[in-house]
């Protein structure tokens, strides 16, 4: 039986830490809410009235409008997780099914839909998954 290194150990505890924070995020508790390393989670949206206390919070926001039974969506997930954790503005995760209002409103045709807001207003619509770097790109420019 091989030792295991260092670095695994590490990023193994950097795992448990991303779920366990997505866990409370998902029950109500510390959800967005930035830790030591200054990274963050996605903040799982409950309501317009939940929209827009962030969008009024946060200067640029990045919203996944998402579905549980949408595999590109699924797909796209770990991504959005990553942009969480890496960057400066603030990810959010809008289930359709659960907010079909905002949906509506946002003209959510089709998911995964991921839009970049800035100051409160939408600046940017991606339909599909698009790659990392699309997402980042548009954040750090805005």
């Amino acid at each position: 039986m091989s030792e295991p290194n260092d670095g695994n150990d590490e990023e193994l505890e950097a795992i448990r830490e991303q779920k366990r924070e997505e866990l409370l995020s998902q029950t109500g508790g510390d959800e967005g809410t930035v830790t030591d390393g200054g990274a963050t989670d996605p903040i799982h949206i409950d309501g317009a009235d939940h929209l827009e206390s962030v969008l009024t919070e946060h200067d640029v926001v990045l919203a996944d409008f998402y579905a549980d039974w949408c595999g590109p969506c699924k797909m796209l997930a770990p991504t959005i997780e990553e942009i969480a954790a890496e960057e400066d503005a603030t990810v959010i995760k809008i289930d359709i099914d659960a907010n079909q209002r905002l949906a509506q409103r946002y003209g959510v045709r089709g998911v995964p839909t991921v839009y970049l807001f800035r100051d409160g207003e939408p600046a940017q619509e991606w339909v599909g998954v698009k790659d990392k770097n699309t997402y980042v790109s548009a954040i750090r420019a805005a």
